[in-house]
């Protein structure tokens, strides 16, 4: 299929051209057709499959098939971070470069006051995170009663982060018959589907590049530890290995990072932390240093890395092990974006089994256990944990409190 066969206008094949887009990517294919058609879609797609255009392109169609005569928004498009929000607007502005297009941005992290003048000037899409964009409905600053079309993207992550209500509450202020459509990593056993039962209507449902459908894109490997220093030096060998240009290593807490980020630095590692501490010009320049590549290793937090820009990441390394299968599959969503590939890369102690188990159990497959020469593990559990087993489909163990799920996943 190519983008002709989309029956885009002339407009946005020409903007497609223009910044290297060849062909539809697998859910661009799937989802455009019925976005195009008016229907609603709840689409799950990993982080880098191109799942941003999937909904911008038909948007931006929709504008010139029927252009927007009302100074009020006609496309409002939710993300749970700031930094998504601005990405999905250099997205916009790239497709849309050859249309009369107005976006406004609303987010966290400015000054409302300054926001409410900028987000009252006329607008054709609006591009928002919840909370905000909430306030200033609430102020009677903007009007939501012209929109037609809704994207909810990455709509699990909005529900971690207790977003829900606040969609509900926005979505509420629309007036009915808008078209809406839901983005996601995941899909089952994440509660998007039961948040889209409430607003979406006879949806086409779509489940694309689960993370254990990517293993010729990303490969997957654990490595067993004994102990944090034995975490540390197989942490030191893959960053120095030369098939490692760039890697973002996810800690689960802060402090973790912090120290994880110290130790490599003392390493004459060239490395940076981010965590939610940081406020946005902190975060937009330790960004720039890791894109341009002024900065090799980026250590991060699951809430700090949440909507970061982040492209050409050979490796992502989980130093901690995610406690859900939802947060493994964003983290290494970040690597083998679009027809690149990548490594996953998981450094597991004793400690760390019941969560690896549990994310085992979420993807439904064992993860592939490799090991470091001169670095092999010694203790006897991790062992016995890494030895072959006569069924090597199922997960080492399946956790108490997800047993009771297992329909969900």
């Amino acid at each position: 299929m190519t983008f002709d066969d989309l029956m885009l206008d002339d407009k946005l094949l020409n903007a497609l051209v223009s910044i290297k887009f060849s062909s539809p990517t697998e859910i661009q294919q799937a989802t455009i057709p019925f976005i195009l058609e008016g229907k609603d879609v709840l689409a799950g797609a990993a982080t880098g499959t191109g799942k941003t255009a999937a909904f911008v392109l038909p948007a931006l169609q929709q504008l010139i098939d029927e252009p927007n005569n009302s100074p009020n928004p006609k496309v409002l498009i939710l993300a749970p971070t700031r930094e998504l929000a601005f990405q999905i607007q250099h997205v916009v502005t790239q497709l849309a470069k050859n249309m009369k297009v107005n976006t406004a941005i609303v987010t966290g992290g400015f000054s409302q006051a300054k926001q409410a003048i900028y987000a009252q000037q006329a607008c054709d899409i609006i591009i928002a995170t919840p909370g905000r964009l909430l306030n200033l409905v609430a102020d009677e600053v903007i009007d939501l009663s012209d929109i037609d079309m809704v994207v909810i993207d990455e709509a699990d992550r909005m529900l971690d982060m207790g977003q829900g209500p606040d969609v509900l509450a926005l979505l509420a202020t629309i007036a009915d018959g808008f078209q809406a459509c839901l983005f996601s990593a995941t899909l089952a056993g994440s509660g998007v589907e039961i948040f889209a039962e409430e607003l979406l209507h006879d949806a086409e449902i779509i489940q694309l590049n689960a993370a254990n459908e990517k293993s010729d894109q990303v490969s997957q490997t654990i490595y067993f530890a004994d102990n944090k220093e034995h975490k540390q030096a197989l942490l030191l060998a893959t960053i120095k290995n030369e098939a490692c240009s760039s890697a973002l290593v996810f800690c689960n807490k802060r402090e973790r990072a912090e120290q994880v980020t110290e130790w490599l630095q003392s390493r004459n590692i060239s490395a940076q932390v981010m965590h939610g501490d940081f406020d946005q010009a902190v975060r937009r320049d330790k960004t720039r240093k890791f894109r341009i590549g002024q900065v090799k290793v980026m250590v991060a937090t699951d809430v700090a890395a949440r909507g970061l820009d982040l492209t050409n990441i050979s490796h992502v390394i989980n130093y901690d092990i995610p406690f859900k299968g939802e947060i493994y599959i964003h983290r290494i969503g970040r690597t083998g974006r679009g027809e690149q590939t990548g490594a996953a890369i998981n450094l597991v102690e004793h400690h760390d089994l019941k969560n690896l188990e549990r994310i085992e159990f979420h993807l439904k497959m064992k993860l592939p256990v490799a090991k470091i020469k001169g670095l092999e593990p010694k203790s006897k559990k991790n062992k016995a944990k890494s030895k072959s087993k006569k069924n090597t489909d199922k997960p080492r163990y399946v956790a108490k409190k997800d047993r009771t799920k297992a329909s969900d996943v």
